[in-house]
């Protein structure tokens, strides 16, 4: 078995072995590409006509390749612009809506003080309804005081009625002509 070691292995990779013949190395050389071309068994150097004829369309296609290149190039830069405005108005817009529900929580704490405010007014307009509340105020703030025997005044009044009813007024519409009823319009604007 050629003298090699087949035993066992202690390692957990397996030993490599080496193949008992060499592969031969290539040269790297490069074979130099002629800048002459045949076409069909021609030499192009001996037709220059045919020789500028393909230059011509190796530039043509050179042109179209970098065309394509080019609009290749402007379509990804155009989509990146749409993808960058989408995302932008994507997110101006997202920033608007939260701007708009921040204010509206405000919003929302502000009624529910003024709430609490109404509440509490309400409780204080009906404590101060209460009538030895009111008698309270009369007599701290505007200096009044009840009535004493002194201060009555007795006044007597005939028992003649002052007061004169309303006499009915009849209206009664005579019967007139159309020409009375211009010129009593007329008079009336007068």
């Amino acid at each position: 078995m050629n003298g090699r070691n087949y035993g066992y292995q202690y390692d957990t990779n397996p030993r490599k072995i080496k193949p008992d013949y060499s592969r031969p190395k290539r040269n790297k050389t490069q074979v130099q590409k002629s800048s002459t071309k045949t076409t069909k068994g021609r030499n192009t150097k001996a037709n220059p006509k045919k020789a500028k004829q393909v230059r011509q369309t190796k530039q043509a296609k050179q042109k179209e390749q970098k065309k394509l290149q080019t609009r290749a190039k402007f379509s990804v830069f155009i989509k990146c612009i749409l993808l960058f405005t989408i995302l932008f108005f994507v997110i101006f817009r997202n920033s608007q809506i939260s701007e708009s529900f921040a204010e509206i929580q405000s919003l929302k704490a502000t009624i529910s003080e003024i709430k609490k405010e109404n509440n509490q007014l309400e409780i204080n307009i009906q404590n101060s309804i209460n009538l030895s509340n009111i008698e309270q105020q009369a007599k701290d703030l505007l200096g009044m005081q009840k009535l004493n025997n002194k201060q009555i005044e007795y006044i007597s009044l005939p028992k003649k009625d002052y007061t004169e009813p309303k006499a009915e007024e009849v209206i009664i519409d005579d019967e007139k002509s159309w020409l009375d009823i211009i010129i009593e319009k007329i008079t009336n604007l007068f």
